[in-house]
C-alpha cells in the first residue's frame, strides 16, 4: 500500500531571464519518508527548493498540503504550513546559546512579554533536543559547538515550530563519517514521527543509508522518481546526464615532459589519506569527486593555507619544507579559493586594488605603492581578461559575479605563477564568463602554466583537462582521460564504492 501523501508539487514552472529554471515539475512526498532529490549543478534543485519553503514564488503551478491547496508567498508562510527548511549555510548566531538560538522566534516570556521566562526556554529547548535523542547543553553558547552539533541545533530549530515536512539541504557537506551517522539517527527520529524529509544530496551512498525514494531532475525536468533499492550508480548516473557525448579538450597544448609540481603521500586526519600525484609542466589536470570526497581540502593544504599531517610536496625537483601561503606564493603557486566572495576578494576595496593585493611588492619602489604602475597594470588585467569595469575605483563588490572572478584570476596572474589551483573557478558565472575562463586556461597552458582544476560540473572538467583524477572519501581512487570517457562514467566512478 502507497504511503500517504504529505506534500505534493503539481506542474511547477518557474523561468529566469534566458533561463527555464523548471519546466511542469510534478512531485509528491509521503508522510513519514525521506525523499531525496538530486541532479547535477543547475538542474533545478535549488529552485525548487525555494519555491517550496516560500522564499521564491513559481510562475505557474500549485503546492499541496494533505490534499488542500496553499500559497506560500513567503517562508513565513511556509512556516506558518508546517514547512521548514534547514540550508547547508548555517544561520545560528555563534554568541547566543542553543536554547536562545533554538527558539529565537518564539521565545516564552512573562509579564505580557516584557521579560523572557529563561526557566521555560531552557526547559522547552531540553524537552526538544531530549524527544530528538540529542544530547546538548542548551545553556551552551553555539560558538563553542563543532560543525555536527551546530547542525543538530539548527534541525532543532526548525522543528520547535512542529512542521510536518522538513528540506534539508546538503546537510553532510561539512560532517565526518561519525558526525554522519549522528545525524542520521535524528533524521530516523523524525520520519518515525511522520515528518516529510525532503533531503539534497551529492552522495548516493549516504541517500542508501537514510532514503526511501530518490527523485532526479535535469535541465529543469523531473527525468524519474525511483526506490531506493533501485538506485544503481548506473542508473543515476543515466537519469542525470541521458545520452552523454565523449568529452575531450576542446584546444590541446602539448604537455611538456618535465614535472612541475610532484605531491608524494600527502595525508590531513579527517581530510585526505595518502595523495600523490605528478602535475606536468603545462598540464591542466581535473580533480573529480562529490561533495566532502576532500578536494577543496587537498588544494588548500597544497597553497599552504591549511596544515597537513605528512607527505611531501617538491617544486621543479626541490622540495618544499615549512610550507605556508607566502612561501608558496613565492615559489609561484596561486590559489583560486572556491567562495571568493569571502576568500579571493576584499569586497569594500576596489577593482583595481583588489587585482595587485597579492603582488604589491612588484608594483612597489621601497615600499610605496606606485599608483602609475598599479593602474597600468590593471588596465591591462581588464582588456586581456575581459573584465566589464567601467570604473576600476569603484567597489570590486559592484561587478557581477564572472567579473568578480575574473578579478581574483588577474590578482593570482599578476603574481607571475607557475601553477594555479582553481577551486569551482566557474561557480555562480555565467556561460560567457566560463568560456572566457577555460580560454584563458588553454593560453597559460600553451606557456607551461600548470593548473590543478576542481569543478563538481563533470562536463567542465571532461572539456578543459589533459587528464582527470578521481577523489573519492579523501583518496585518489582513478585516473581516467578525458577523450576516452563520457560525463555518466565519470559520475559513476565518484559514487562508486570504495
Amino acid at each position: 500500500m502507497a504511503a500517504e501523501p504529505n506534500l505534493e508539487v503539481i506542474e511547477v514552472r518557474k523561468t529566469y531571464p534566458g533561463t527555464v529554471a523548471l519546466k511542469g515539475v510534478s512531485l509528491s512526498f509521503a508522510k513519514g519518508e525521506v525523499h531525496a532529490l538530486i541532479g547535477k549543478n543547475g538542474a533545478g534543485k535549488s529552485t525548487l527548493v525555494k519555491i517550496i519553503s516560500g522564499a521564491v514564488q513559481p510562475d505557474s503551478g500549485s503546492i499541496q498540503l494533505r490534499g488542500s491547496p496553499i500559497e506560500l508567498k513567503s517562508p513565513r508562510d511556509a512556516g506558518r504550513n508546517g514547512i521548514a527548511t534547514v540550508y547547508q549555510e548555517l544561520s545560528l548566531i555563534p554568541d547566543l546559546s542553543v536554547a536562545h538560538n533554538m527558539l529565537l522566534a518564539d521565545l516564552p516570556s512573562r509579564l505580557r512579554g516584557f521579560i523572557i521566562d529563561w526557566k521555560r526556554v531552557y526547559d522547552r529547548a531540553a524537552e526538544l533536543l531530549n524527544s530528538l535523542d540529542i544530547n546538548l547543553d542548551v545553556k551552551q553558547a553555539v560558538r563553542k559547538l563543532g560543525v555536527a552539533s551546530r547542525q543538530m541545533v539548527e534541525i532543532a530549530k526548525a522543528m520547535a515550530a512542529s512542521p510536518s515536512v522538513l528540506l534539508l539541504d546538503e546537510p553532510t557537506s561539512a560532517l565526518a563519517r561519525q558526525e554522519t551517522e549522528t545525524l542520521f539517527r535524528v533524521i530516523r527520529t523524525l520520519s518515525e514521527k511522520g515528518v516529510s524529509i525532503i533531503y539534497i544530496s551529492h552522495r548516493l551512498q549516504e541517500l542508501r543509508q537514510i532514503a526511501q525514494k530518490v527523485s532526479v531532475l535535469r535541465d529543469g525536468e523531473l527525468i524519474g522518481t525511483i526506490r531506493i533499492d533501485d538506485a544503481s550508480p548506473n542508473a543515476v548516473a543515466e537519469m542525470m546526464f541521458g545520452e552523454a557525448c565523449h568529452g575531450g579538450i576542446r584546444n590541446p597544448s602539448a604537455v611538456h615532459e618535465n614535472p612541475h609540481m610532484e605531491v608524494h603521500g600527502l595525508s590531513r586526519s579527517g581530510r585526505f589519506n595518502d595523495i600523490s600525484f605528478t602535475l606536468m609542466k603545462g598540464e591542466i589536470l581535473g580533480i573529480a569527486g562529490l561533495l566532502g570526497s576532500g578536494r577543496t581540502e587537498l588544494l588548500r593544504a597544497i597553497s599552504g593555507a591549511d596544515p597537513f599531517d605528512s607527505g611531501q610536496i617538491r617544486i621543479d625537483g626541490i622540495q618544499v619544507d615549512n610550507i605556508s601561503v607566502r612561501k608558496m606564493k613565492q615559489l609561484g603557486v596561486g590559489l583560486l579559493p572556491e567562495n571568493r566572495q569571502e576568500e579571493g576578494l576584499v569586497l569594500p576595496l576596489s577593482t583595481c586594488d583588489n587585482a595587485v593585493l597579492a603582488s604589491m611588492k612588484r608594483h612597489s619602489w621601497h615600499g610605496v605603492l606606485s599608483q602609475q604602475r598599479k593602474m597600468s597594470v590593471v588596465q591591462d588585467n581588464i582588456r586581456d581578461l575581459q573584465i566589464a569595469a567601467n570604473d576600476p575605483a569603484a567597489p570590486v563588490s559592484s561587478l557581477s559575479g564572472g567579473n568578480q572572478q575574473k578579478v581574483v584570476i588577474a590578482k593570482w596572474l599578476n603574481t607571475i605563477p607557475q601553477v594555479l589551483l582553481c577551486d569551482e573557478p566557474t561557480r555562480g558565472i555565467d556561460i560567457l564568463a566560463r568560456q572566457q575562463i577555460f580560454q584563458l586556461l588553454y593560453q597559460l597552458s600553451a606557456k607551461g602554466i600548470s593548473t590543478i582544476f576542481v569543478s563538481s560540473e563533470l562536463e567542465e572538467l571532461l572539456e578543459v583537462c589533459h587528464r582527470i583524477l578521481i577523489m573519492q572519501a579523501g583518496r585518489i581512487t582513478a585516473e581516467v582521460m578525458p577523450a576516452e570517457t563520457t560525463p555518466q562514467q565519470l559520475f559513476e566512478m565518484c559514487i562508486a564504492a570504495s
